[in-house]
């Protein structure tokens, strides 16, 4: 685990356009959610974003599509938004996060300069069925397969909150470290009302004993991050994840919801007396 904190920004270059029915997701046409909704983001706004992310501390720079999967006109929409990406910013260490992707695909994403790829669980196995009924969860764990064998950067984890037990959560942990990803991002549901799942009844305490125990079952993992709901969750006690094993965060607003000022995060990290990681090597 590295000592600096690694900074992340997400970038929702395509939102609101998803068929499939997961009950956590707000970006599914079923539930017809208050956010918007675009397919393509113009290239020159995520510039934008990855300049302004560049020039707040962020390495990495993750680029979210709103589908099940990777088709023939998103990979190329991904690799047009990439290389537009290094044209601008190219100190940023690219990321996409596209769905379930073939290892053909994933090849052809890194010829265009993606360095990583996220793709989480989301919880475990025997639980997935109960939230999501449109794709099993073996396509998530199989993706993963893929983004080892292509010899890219694995981020995958997970959400807590969604209803599932302890034993789900110890099992989503165990599959994860199966994994041996590079980054682990735990995320908490952010409830939103157009979505069936009752709101995220974890305490800080709770979440911080969650992250405690990621960090113990994946001490291989180089970075736990604390992803969407961090604000929600932590409110006035974010400065406390560091102290259970955290080493990276997202900066910045998620996909449909939004997160705090960047300058926000940096202001705590340097009370904290933290240091933000300017390299990285995994």
């Amino acid at each position: 685990m590295s000592e600096k904190i690694f900074l992340c920004s997400i970038c929702n270059i395509n939102s609101g356009t998803c068929k499939e029915d997961c009950k956590f997701c707000s970006q599914s046409v079923r539930y017809k959610a208050d956010i918007d909704r675009y397919k393509q983001k113009p290239i020159e706004d995520i510039q934008k974003e990855a300049v302004s992310a560049r020039d707040n501390g962020a390495l990495g720079f993750c680029l979210v599509t709103a589908d099940k999967g990777l088709g023939d006109k998103t990979l190329e929409f991904v690799c047009k938004v990439a290389k537009a990406v290094q044209e601008v910013a190219p100190e940023l260490r690219l990321i996409a996060c596209n769905g379930t992707a073939t290892l053909n695909q994933l090849l052809t994403l890194k010829a265009a300069g993606i360095k990583a790829y996220n793709h989480n669980l989301e919880t475990s196995e025997a639980f997935y069925p109960k939230i999501c009924t449109t794709h099993p969860w073996s396509e998530r764990y199989e993706t993963c397969q893929n983004v080892n064998a292509a010899g890219l950067v694995l981020i995958t984890g997970g959400i807590f909150g969604l209803g599932e037990s302890q034993k789900d959560r110890v099992s989503m942990l165990e599959s994860l470290a199966s994994l041996n990803p590079t980054s682990v991002p735990i995320n908490f549901y952010h409830h939103n009302e157009a979505l069936e799942l009752k709101p995220n009844s974890l305490s800080v305490d709770e979440a911080l004993a969650l992250i405690k125990l990621t960090r113990k079952m994946l001490p291989n993992a180089e970075r736990i991050m604390v992803a969407g709901g961090r604000e929600l969750i932590f409110g006035e006690r974010q400065d406390e994840i560091f102290a259970v094993g955290v080493n990276s965060i997202v900066i910045g607003n998620y996909l449909t919801t939004s997160g705090r000022a960047m300058n926000k995060d940096i202001e705590m990290l340097r009370a904290l007396g933290l240091d933000v990681a300017k390299s990285v090597a995994g």
